[in-house]
C-alpha cells in the first residue's frame, strides 16, 4: 500500500513521490529493492537527494509507564543531483541492504503485529519533505524460522511480539531496540514458567538467540526472570535436530537456580569467542515488569501441531490492517525521525 503526498514544503504545485517496494518482502541482512517514482510539479525543481528511512514503532519504558515512539534505525541515499522538469515522470530504482537486526514482521505469511515502514524523503532546494510511506514486510531467516518452528512443535504458543527500546547487555546488539517474541509455555513447562520470550540478534556469521523465562515461584521461593543466550551459525538451519536443541535450551534455562541460565553455542562459536563467562541481562530500558501492550497482532494465535508454528488469525486481523496501522501510526507522527537514539 502506497501513501502519496505532495511535497508540503513546495506547496500544491510541488513534485509528488511514490515509492514501490518489491512485493516479495525481505529478510534481515538481505536486499530490499524497489523504485521511487517522481512526478514533476508546476515548475522545475532541483532534487538534491532521495533518501529512504527505515522506521519502526518501538515501546519505551519511562517513569510514566510504557509509551510508543518512532525510531529511525537506518537511512539510505538512493538518488539525487538532478533537475526534475515540470510534469516530468522519472523512476529511480534502488536496492539496499537491511540491517541484520531488522525485526521480522511475519511468519508463514501472517503478521506478527510489528510495525515497520520505509519513508521516502526528498531534498528539494534546501528543504526536506517526508513524502511517501510504505509498510515494510520482513520474513525470518532460515535459522529464525527453524527455532520458531521447533518451539511450535514442542507445544509453545504465540502470545505477542513487540519492539522494546533498550539494549541487552553482554550481547553484540547494534540497534537501539530489540524484538521480543512472547510465547505461552508448552504444557510440560507450564508449572515452571508463565511466559517465554525469544529475541534474535543476527549478524553476518549467525545470530545470538536470547531466551528469557518468567519463572514461577516455588513453595519457599518467589518467581523471577531467568535469561540465557545461545549462538548459532546460519549454516546450521539445516541438518540440525532443532526440536531437541531448542528443548535443551528451555530445560537448561528453567533448571537454573539464578536469574541467568546457560550460555553456549551449538557446534562451534561462529563469532570466534566464548560466552561462558558472561551474563546477558536487560538494562533499565529493557526491564520486564508487567505485561507489554502489543501491536495489531495481539489477536494472532500460534497453534502447535505437525506443521509446527502454524499461525491462525482471529478477530478479523489480516495483513491489510497491519498496513493501515503503519500508515495511521507514522502519518500521525510528523517528527518521527527526531526520536532516533
Amino acid at each position: 500500500m502506497v501513501f502519496k503526498r505532495l511535497l508540503g514544503s513546495m506547496g500544491v504545485g510541488g513534485p509528488a513521490v511514490d515509492t514501490d517496494l518489491d512485493l516479495a518482502g525481505a529478510t534481515p541482512g538481505g536486499s530490499l529493492s524497489g523504485e521511487v517514482r517522481l512526478t514533476g510539479g508546476r515548475a522545475e525543481f532541483d532534487i538534491e537527494h532521495i533518501t529512504l528511512e527505515l522506521v519502526a514503532r518501538v515501546e519505551a519504558e519511562t517513569d510514566h509507564g510504557e509509551h510508543d515512539g518512532v525510531v529511525v534505525f537506518e537511512r539510505f541515499t538512493v538518488g539525487g543531483g538532478f533537475r526534475l522538469h515540470e510534469g516530468e515522470h522519472r523512476t529511480v530504482p534502488f536496492a539496499v541492504t537491511l540491517p541484520w537486526e531488522t525485526p521480522i514482521t511475519e511468519l508463514y505469511g501472517q503478521p506478527l503485529g510489528i510495525v515497520l515502514g520505509v519513508r521516502t524523503e526528498l531534498g528539494v532546494a534546501g528543504a526536506k519533505d517526508k513524502g511517501d510511506l510504505d509498510a515494510l514486510t520482513v520474513r525470518p531467516l532460515p535459522v529464525q524460522e527453524a527455532v520458531l518452528e521447533a518451539l511450535g512443535q514442542l507445544g509453545f504458543g504465540f502470545k505477542s511480539a513487540d519492539l522494546e527500546y533498550g539494549r541487552i547487555a553482554g550481547t553484540g546488539q547494534q540497534l537501539p531496540f530489540y524484538q521480543e517474541i512472547e510465547l505461552t509455555p508448552a504444557p510440560r513447562y507450564a508449572h515452571q514458567a508463565s511466559e517465554i520470550e525469544v529475541t534474535f540478534l543476527a549478524n553476518p556469521a549467525g545470530m545470538e538467540v536470547v531466551v528469557e523465562a518468567d519463572k514461577r515461584g516455588g513453595l519457599f521461593s518467589g518467581g523471577h526472570d531467568a535469561l540465557a543466550r545461545y549462538t548459532v551459525s546460519h549454516g546450521q538451519s539445516s541438518g540440525t535436530d532443532w526440536n531437541a536443541e531448542v528443548d535443551s535450551w528451555i530445560q537448561r534455562l528453567l533448571s537454573s537456580h539464578t536469574g541467568h541460565g546457560a550460555h553456549g553455542s551449538y557446534g562451534h562459536d561462529p563469532y570466534g569467542h566464548g560466552y561462558g563467562g558472561g551474563h546477558a541481562h536487560k538494562d533499565d530500558h529493557g526491564h520486564h515488569g508487567g505485561h507489554h501492550r502489543s501491536g495489531p497482532g495481539m489477536g494472532t494465535v500460534v497453534a502447535a501441531g505437525a506443521a509446527g508454528l502454524a499461525v491462525g488469525v482471529v478477530g478479523g486481523m489480516v495483513a491489510a490492517e497491519v498496513v493501515d496501522e503503519v500508515g495511521d501510526f507514522f502519518e500521525g507522527d510528523e517528527d518521527g525521525g527526531d526520536d532516533e537514539s
